[in-house]
């Protein structure tokens, strides 16, 4: 029996990435999953699941549109009966433009997704979570969100605005069973991050990626998964209001110089 048996959830920008290897995850432990993406790519990540015998059913909608929410959300309990736990995962890389050339479109745009996407899934999936008493739900923050240089500045503000939601919304849903905390990945390799890794690889310069973490490497989508999984689990029963990094230890640092080998 896994971790997940019976659980009925639903996960945001389950198109690729971190939200597919989720997904996949959660459904190999025993949930039903409604994988929820803009993209079309999500219906992939539910015939992924349905092919392999789990339970799965794909939307497509914009996490920053109220009803869309309201929508996905209804329709995890149509479909499975109920809801027993959220990972509002969705999110937009922003540019990495710099200080000047951020504009106020850029900021919306942003914020829109990350951290307005993220308020509306947990403000109605909390609702369902609250009424029956118990359910987890989290959230796909950042590194970003916790320091500087791992992320544009409407990037890293969006993300610290996530943080700051779970801190805030554990005390404010204090007594109802329901439980909230966040995941902050650092250098993962998936869609939003294909551009750093492909011009490494075009300079020959693989081997740095994700050299200044002592891990010495970057992370793939299914490492965070397996945190996802934990964090919406009964397993995690005590864990609330948490932002937990799995970066390979970059957070755990001031700024160093990480050991160079003479040449």
């Amino acid at each position: 029996m896994g971790i997940l048996e019976n659980k009925r959830l639903v996960i945001t920008g389950a198109g690729s990435g971190i939200g597919r290897a989720t997904s996949l995850l959660a459904a190999k432990e025993g949930a039903s999953v409604l994988a929820v993406d803009i993209a079309e790519s999500v219906k992939d990540t539910a015939a992924l699941i349905t092919s392999s015998g789990g339970k799965a059913m794909a939307a497509q909608a914009d996490v920053s549109e109220e009803s869309a929410v309201i929508a996905f959300i209804d329709q995890c309990i149509d479909t499975f009966g109920g809801i027993d736990g959220l990972h509002a995962n969705a999110g937009i890389s922003g540019g990495r433009k710099s200080l000047q050339e951020l504009t106020v479109d850029d900021w919306q745009r942003t914020l829109s997704v990350n951290t307005i996407g993220v308020f509306l899934a947990v403000k109605h999936a909390a609702a369902h979570l609250v009424s029956q008493g118990n359910g987890a739900l989290l959230c796909t923050a950042s590194v970003a969100g916790l320091r500087a240089n791992a992320g544009g500045i409407d990037y890293s503000a969006s993300k610290a605005g996530v943080v700051s939601i779970v801190q805030t919304v554990a005390y404010q849903l204090y007594g109802t069973g329901v439980r909230i905390n966040a995941i902050c990945p650092g250098l993962i390799e998936t869609g939003m991050t294909r551009p750093t890794f492909d011009l490494a690889r075009e300079k020959g310069r693989e081997d740095r990626i994700g050299q200044i973490n002592p891990t010495r490497r970057a992370g793939q989508p299914e490492e965070i998964a397996q945190m996802a999984c934990f964090l919406l689990s009964d397993k995690a029963s005590y864990v609330n209001g948490q932002a937990i990094p799995v970066d390979g230890g970059l957070s755990a640092s001031h700024p160093w110089a990480f050991p160079r080998t003479p040449s």
